[in-house]
Parts: C-alpha cells; structure tokens; sequence
C-alpha cells in the first residue's frame, strides 16, 4: 500500500497532545532485545542516541544494549543483510544496492529531507578569482587547469551526490559541468581539507563540519550549500529522502512486533529533538557519544540538523522519485519501485499509537478523579513540559525545511 503524506497528517492530528501525554510503557520483563547500527555516533543519527538514552526504545518492549557502530554506511548495511544487526540507519542507497543484488532490504522511514554532504566548497584563491558558483568550475581560465574535485572515495556517497549536482549544472557551453573536471578521492578529514588548503584540490565535497572548518579558517568557501533551499531544488527537485532506517524483509515478516518497537523508538525521538531546546539535546548526548568534538560543534551540529530533519518520518513517492534520479545509474542499474522498497505502514502505526495515547488520556481525565488518570489511560508523564504539535500543514514543503540554521556521514 502506498502511504501518501496528507493520508499520515490525517491520522496525526493529535499528536502534539499524545506526545505531551507520553507513551503507553510495557513492563521492563517485556523487553525484547534488537540489534541496531549506524556508521558514526553523531547527530546525523540522532534518533538513535536519543531513543537510547531517554528510555524509548524499553518504553515500546524492545531494549538495544549498545549500538554497532562499523565506521561506514555500508558496513552498516552489510551488518545488517549478514544478520549482525537487525536495523540499519543509513544513506538510502545502501539498502537500495543490497535489494538489487539480492538481499531484500526494506526503508522503514526517512529522518532527513536533504543530503548534508552535498556541499561543495571551493579553495580561497579561485573563489576571489571569480569562482563563485559552481558552473564557474567548468571555466578553465578561472580555475587555471581542469578542475580536480575530491569525493571521500570514487563511488562514496560524497562522490555520488556530487556527481548528480555536476551532472544538472550547466557550463557555459551548454554542456554539464561534470564533463570539465577530474573526480579524485580525497580520503577523510586530515586528507580533504588539507588538499583543499595547499591546493591540491580545487574543491571538495564537504560535510558541514568541513564547510565550517575552511570558511571559519579562511581557506575556503562554499559554493554550493544544501541549506540554500532554492540551489537544492533547482538540483534535486525537492526533498528526497537521504537517511533512512532499514531492515531486511525477513525481519519485518518474522518480527514485525520488533520492528514496530524499533520504528515507535526512533519516531519519538524525533518529535523529543523537535520540541527540545538545543542545549538540552546536547547535554544529553554528548558524554555518551560525542565528547570527542568540542561541545560547540556538536551544539552547532543539532542546531543544523534540525533545518533538514524530517519530522513525520514519512517517505512520499515524489521524494523517492527524486532519489531514484539521483543513484540510478551510479548506484544501482535501475530503479527499484516504491512498494518493493519501502514500507510505511510501521510509520503509520506509530503516528497512530501518538494519538490513541492522547484519546485515552483525556477521556480518562474527564472521566476519572484526577489521582487515577494517568494510571487509566495507561500514559507515562510527559518527557517534555512544553507541548507542540508534530503534525504538518497539508503543504507537503511547509515544515519540512525549517531554514536557517547550520555533522556528518559519507
């Protein structure tokens, strides 16, 4: 069945006031354990550190005792088709590649609606020599030789999405700016930016904490941001869906009670990161998983991630559309359809489970004397004291890009 947005905003309605009344709780004794991973602990992943760390994931009966963290999306995804992990939170393209080579691996939901390493940034020299944009790549006068673009890796993920932004630009011979530059690998953080400073490079495709480091430093500057919301259209055609959850189809046939726990998990997650303040998410993940950064990139970090987060969690047809143009064919030969791909029906349940929570809580309270509510209606205290809707306007674009502020997966 094909879930479309509105028919999701629809069975939503009242879920600002079920998130405020909580989440039924199953007894601790219930609790299934699940296996879950992701590349990196950072907050591009989010939703998995903080359905861990506030008890989400014991709340809906499952329990994850520690994350498998293999250093790369698609060891995630080869974790996951191997049986190691039972859920994946990754780039799309990685259970799109594992379906078509066999291995039936389903998106469960979407967290984001843009690529945030999809930027391009430029060297200082060529960016004050009139390099300003990215069709200026092509221009060889400018640049003074063929450009040289670094991607992490040929074929990483980096490589890929700015492969696609290349292909739809135009230079000014009409042809893709793709067909006047070199792609080389650039390796990881020291390797990209350091290239990009002595001029090996000419541009490199960033994550927003490289962005930050060779604009803040004086090095660099970004000539294509994914924050600019009208440059990200005009590439990609609108959102598409980049960091999805995913298991295998065995999984979802032989447990769907575990896939469901692990979907409720991550959706709460998402609505707790919406309603809290900044601070307050940072002070609650960055012991456990990030003190490895200064504490101000990883503030900055959620206070980017939360311009691109998907906040329903739900993957519409067009946006997987507009995935499709994207890996076919430098990911996978061809397209996959939608209902071999995804299943949102988990997603829909836990939009539902949202809001028959909040039907029992205020039937109970206008029913029962106020020391037996809450006990009634089966719902936990609220985990926040400011109540705010999660539904969207039925504009499939207005709460998606919530513009304007400012890590990382490749």
């Amino acid at each position: 069945m094909t879930w479309s947005r509105r028919r999701f905003l629809t069975t939503s309605a009242l879920a600002g006031v079920g998130l405020a009344a909580g989440w039924p709780r199953p007894a601790r004794a219930q609790t299934k354990p699940i296996t879950v991973a992701h590349s990196v602990s950072t907050f591009v992943y989010g939703q998995h550190l903080v359905a861990r760390e506030k008890k989400f994931f014991e709340e809906d009966g499952v329990s994850v005792a520690n994350f498998i963290v293999p250093g790369a999306g698609a060891r995630v995804v080869n974790a996951v088709t191997a049986g190691q992990a039972m859920f994946g939170l990754g780039d799309s393209n990685h259970p799109l590649k594992a379906t078509e080579k066999g291995k039936e691996t389903t998106m469960l939901f979407a967290t984001d609606t843009r690529c945030s390493y999809a930027n391009i940034v430029v060297r200082k020299e060529l960016y004050e020599k009139g390099v300003k944009t990215v069709d200026a790549l092509a221009d060889r006068k400018l640049v003074g030789r063929k450009a040289v673009i670094a991607a992490t890796a040929i074929g990483s993920g980096t490589y890929v999405y700015g492969v696609y932004v290349l292909k739809n630009t135009k230079a000014a011979d009409g042809k893709p700016v793709n067909d006047h530059v070199e792609w080389v690998g650039g390796g990881a953080s020291t390797t990209m930016l350091g290239g990009l400073k002595a001029g090996k490079f000419d541009a490199i495709m960033a994550v927003p904490e490289w962005q930050w480091a060779a604009e803040d430093e004086g090095f660099g500057k970004a000539v294509y941001d994914v924050l600019d919301e009208r440059a990200w259209d005009r590439v990609f055609g609108g959102p598409i869906a980049v960091t999805v959850g995913f298991a295998l189809k065995e999984t979802l046939e032989k447990s769907p009670d575990l896939v469901q726990g692990y979907v409720n998990a991550c959706y709460r997650a998402q609505q707790w990161i919406r309603k809290a303040k900044d601070d307050e998410i940072v002070d609650l993940v960055y012991k456990p998983y990030m003190d490895t950064f200064k504490r101000e990139i990883v503030l900055r970090s959620v206070k980017y991630y939360k311009t691109i987060f998907d906040w329903d969690f739900v993957i519409d047809p067009k946006d997987y559309d507009n995935s499709m143009k994207v890996f076919v064919p430098e990911v996978i030969d061809k397209p996959i359809p939608y209902a071999r791909a995804i299943d949102m029906a988990f997603v829909g349940k836990a939009h539902q489970k949202i809001k028959s929570c909040a039907l029992r809580r205020a039937s109970s309270s206008a029913t029962w004397p106020r020391r037996f509510a809450r006990r009634r209606a089966r719902c936990p205290p609220s985990t926040t004291s400011r109540s705010r809707s999660v539904t969207r306007s039925s504009s499939p674009s207005s709460g998606r890009r919530a513009a304007a502020n400012r890590p990382s997966s490749t």
